[in-house]
């Protein structure tokens, strides 16, 4: 199956380097570019992709505008991209919708499996990107115009799926979990599976928003942020390729 995609950036040369780097994968297509939020919202409305990119600060509309009415109008998933990773926006595009988050420099190889992951209903964050989420923007004081996730909401949560969302928050992938809990990998995805269906989160990003605004992690205790000396390509452990 093709992978369809709009890319969005007020950058010329930025965008077109990512569409020629992504419509030159035998199972992506660049449907359409856009060089402002409107005609992003536009573009998608007209080609139905599977995928948007989307620079965060871009004219008409932003990119966080564009990514909220894209994600209310239909299937479509949006990365974001930024050049900064201390973006003060990070927190509000996961909010407003966004799959992923991105730093344009990200590599070649890192930009098509990004692509690739959020396409299959995955979701991931740039290393550092989701070291500022879990250590600034999940405190339940960062954003108070943000609705936040009330503490009451994890009473439908059996004790071992609290204990699964509150590994998730902290960063562990599946096959950490399963070691943590002594279970199998496929009993974690059912966990996660039904942390995310009781607690109607769109994906692992949003599991450990989550985990930090009910008050089940808080925010910069030990253990929970993307470790340091985490690899520099698009992915974090918990809130990576692996959504279930």
């Amino acid at each position: 199956m093709t992978i369809r995609v709009v890319v969005a950036d007020d950058q010329e040369l930025v965008r077109s380097g990512f569409a020629m780097i992504l419509d030159a994968q035998d199972d992506i297509e660049v449907v359409a570019e856009a060089g402002d939020g409107a005609a992003a919202v536009e573009a998608v409305a007209r080609h139905a992709p599977d995928v948007a990119l989307l620079d965060i600060r871009m004219p008409v509309l932003d990119g966080i505008e564009a990514c909220r009415a894209i994600s209310a109008r239909g299937a479509c998933r949006t990365v974001m991209l930024t050049t900064f990773d201390a973006d003060e926006y990070v927190y509000e595009a996961l909010h407003a919708g966004a799959s992923g988050f991105l730093l344009k420099d990200v590599r070649r190889d890192d930009l098509v499996h990004a692509v690739r992951v959020v396409a299959a209903g995955e979701s991931l964050l740039a290393p550092s990107v989701a070291r500022r989420l879990i250590e600034e923007y999940t405190a339940a004081t960062a954003r108070p115009a943000v609705p936040a996730f009330a503490a009451d909401r994890l009473e439908v949560l059996t004790a071992r799926e609290r204990e699964t969302l509150l590994h998730l928050g902290r960063g562990l992938s599946n096959a950490e979990i399963a070691a943590a809990l002594v279970v199998s990998e496929h009993t974690v995805k059912s966990h996660v599976g039904n942390v995310l269906a009781k607690l109607g989160l769109r994906d692992r990003i949003q599991a450990v928003i989550c985990a930090y605004e009910t008050g089940l992690i808080a925010a910069g205790s030990a253990g929970a942020a993307v470790p340091a000396g985490a690899p520099s390509g698009v992915s974090a452990s918990g809130v990576s390729p692996s959504a279930g």
